[in-house]
């Protein structure tokens, strides 16, 4: 892709004029109409203060993107890039260049799995799945982004407003998830969840707009269902809601609260599900689709907080390699302050050994 075109991308995607962009980098509008359309030539200096104004990184406008997302565009050339598109690009990049250094970074990855036709079938790959984290049948899901980082597939969230909810983009070895942290944590997780069942098909590239408890058919609705039956298993669901509802002076509204939080899902993800395993009718799946946990139900039920995907969040795992490279001088602070995402400012970098004086005197004799 020419980099006129992605300055162009980069500019709409800020909600910039040329006139804005080109007055604030001190350029002749007339000139970033011609860089934009191809008829002029960028100068480095050039394309580095229109990177900065547009909070882009250079390498995004001068390297090719990564061949799935590049698939993806070129089929849909109709459909214009989009911030997790954008960030997914970014991300892959930098995911690329991690694992290209520390390849067990991404060690574990399965042999891909056939794609669910049916809802039986989806609720099987989830089995699958589960076995494949280590999971007991009984065991909640906690720490998602851990777990399946053990896969091979590392989740990111980033902030990215009212728009898609993840997307993934499978690496050489391994893959990238981009979870929109946006929303709120139960959503995150599905969303997560979701992209995990992406991954073990082997889908190149996908794009999520609308992770949702919803009537979705097709491949997405059943991935759908596969991401339910990961968070909820259905035997475990059916004991504990039983029990929850036995217990002395609890109602439907209590044993939904209780799962939600035992579970970690939102309440529209734990309606469908409850109905998928035969629990409840379609009347109430819709009373506990409006039920929220107050801070008093916390308080008497002694439920657990957790919050996971926050943005900006990354593997940990990811994490470790970026700071390994660091500490083994194979990047600069810069470049791991760049990897890291913000998360990290200079002071929270790990300290080098200093150089020795004969060290110095042989760089600059």
């Amino acid at each position: 892709m020419e980099i006129g075109v992605r300055v162009a991308e980069a500019r709409a995607e800020r909600g910039v004029t040329q006139a804005q962009l080109a007055a604030s980098i001190g350029m002749d509008r007339t000139a970033l109409a011609k860089i934009e359309s191809g008829s002029r030539r960028v100068a480095a200096v050039e394309l580095v203060a229109i990177a900065r104004e547009l909070r882009q990184r250079v390498e995004w406008f001068v390297e090719e993107a990564p061949p799935a997302l590049a698939s993806y565009r070129n089929a849909q050339p109709e459909v214009a890039v989009q911030g997790i598109d954008r960030e997914l690009d970014s991300l892959v990049r930098d995911a690329e260049f991690v694992t290209s250094r520390c390849p067990e970074l991404v060690a574990g990855q399965p042999e891909p799995l056939p794609c669910p036709n049916t809802g039986e079938e989806a609720e099987t790959l989830a089995l699958s799945a589960r076995r494949f984290l280590g999971l007991e049948p009984a065991q909640p899901v906690h720490d998602l982004s851990r777990l399946v980082a053990s896969l091979g597939l590392l989740v990111f969230a980033v902030d990215l407003g009212e728009g898609a909810d993840a997307g993934t983009v499978l690496l050489r070895r391994g893959g990238v998830a981009l979870v929109n942290g946006h929303w709120r944590v139960g959503r995150r997780r599905l969303a997560a969840a979701h992209e995990l069942g992406h991954y073990l098909v082997a889908d190149q590239f996908s794009l999520d707009w609308r992770v949702t408890a919803s009537e979705n058919e097709g491949i997405e609705g059943r991935l759908d269902r596969f991401a339910r039956a990961v968070l909820l298993p259905g035997e475990d669901l059916r004991k504990r809601w039983a029990e929850w509802l036995r217990a002395p002076e609890e109602t439907w509204r209590d044993a939904a609260v209780r799962a939600a939080s035992h579970y970690g899902t939102d309440m529209a993800t734990l309606a469908r599900r409850l109905v998928e395993v035969g629990l409840v009718d379609g009347g109430r799946a819709a009373d506990i689709r409006r039920v929220h946990t107050k801070q008093a139900d916390i308080v008497e039920k002694n439920l657990v907080v957790r919050d996971e995907l926050t943005p900006v969040s990354l593997p940990r795992v990811y994490e470790q390699a970026v700071l390994k490279l660091y500490r083994h001088e194979v990047i600069t602070d810069d470049r791991a302050l760049g990897l890291l995402r913000g998360t990290f400012d200079r002071g929270s970098l790990p300290d080098l050994p200093p150089v020795s004086e004969t060290e110095i005197w042989e760089v600059t004799s």
